[in-house]
């Protein structure tokens, strides 16, 4: 007899639980006092993920929430909000797989600066604990929106933020020398879209129906990555497992054989030891693992349908191709 859990759902088809971000309801309640934040339970297998769906509000919506929130318990939580003006929506899910703990956050934010709405949102995945993770979620857009060229220069202010956000984690916890946390972050002010990231949390939109990756992953073994590293005096290299397998073989002969076959599982590290080469934190590689964002610019107009933010336990099972069929 097949293991079950308590829903009754074969063990083995709980390794890709499914993920829908929930919509809004149609049609909206008169009057509404309050926003429903549309929480819904994760359904069950097969994976689905409806984003696309997400990405034109319903005529006459127009309120604004944000639901931010981290499972302390490893339960799954998802939601979503619509913008004030009704002119973007979004959807936020988040699981914790097979770890012990939770060391990614994420991060929803609406505010009106100057008299117009910003939509800030961000997908932070930590390492060696969930300290960097945190501490980015909670600070890295407060200090964006406080830039003093948030409007005027926004990929300055972004670009700062990063920076300052990361020196002042380190600055006052130095306890965490071996904790960190890659981020992807989205900016939308006004018809202008502003994409950063570091690390391997990656950032996708569709366009007119093709899906574009809007980010690069930062990896040890990328030759601008591997060349800048090593010219600040650090090295990358593999870290892996290696595997021996033993195979007996006979012949006509009878004479017998042991062929040993090799082969290797793991990645390329920066200093054997972190498989990307640039996140928030890690103070004992700093001087390698810098925390320079990638920024690239997008115009929102009809042909941009939704983007997507995920860390890679979405991108390492769920290809672009995917993503645009579906």
């Amino acid at each position: 007899r097949k293991p079950t859990t308590r829903q009754g759902v074969p063990e083995e088809q709980q390794l890709a639980p499914t993920i829908e971000i929930p919509r809004p309801p149609s049609p909206l309640p008169p009057k509404s006092p309050e926003f429903d934040p549309f929480l819904r339970r994760f359904a069950s297998p097969p994976l689905s993920a409806r984003v696309g769906e997400w990405s034109r509000p319903p005529a006459g919506m127009g309120y604004l929430s944000t639901v931010i929130g981290h499972p302390t318990d490893g339960s799954p939580v998802s939601g979503g909000g619509l913008s004030q003006n009704g002119k973007f929506s979004y959807g936020y899910a988040s699981s914790l797989g097979k770890r012990a703990s939770m060391e990614d956050f994420y991060e929803t934010r609406i505010e009106s600066v100057d008299g117009q709405l910003i939509g800030l949102f961000g997908v932070f995945d930590g390492h060696g604990g969930a300290k960097v993770a945190e501490y980015v979620k909670h600070n890295l857009f407060s200090h964006l929106l406080r830039h003093p060229k948030f409007m005027s220069d926004t990929k300055v202010a972004i670009d700062d933020s990063y920076k300052s956000t990361d020196s002042e984690f380190l600055e006052s916890d130095s306890t965490q020398n071996q904790c960190g946390s890659t981020a992807s972050t989205a900016v939308l002010v006004g018809n202008r879209l502003f994409v950063a990231n570091v690390g391997d949390s990656r950032a996708i939109i569709c366009r007119a129906g093709n899906a574009v990756p809007v980010s690069k992953d930062h990896k040890p073994d990328q030759t601008d990555e591997r060349q800048r590293i090593e010219e600040a005096g650090g090295f990358v290299m593999w870290a892996g497992t290696v595997h021996c397998t033993l195979f007996k073989l006979s012949g006509w002969d009878m004479i017998a054989f042991l062929m040993m076959v090799f082969c290797s599982t793991g990645t390329w590290r920066v200093g054997g030891v972190l498989a990307v080469s640039r996140a928030f934190g890690d103070k004992l590689l700093k001087q390698y693992v810098v925390v320079d964002p990638e920024i690239r610019e997008e115009i929102v107009d009809e042909s941009l349908e939704f983007l997507i933010l995920a860390s890679d336990g979405l991108w390492d099972v769920v290809s672009n191709e995917v993503i645009q069929e579906n």
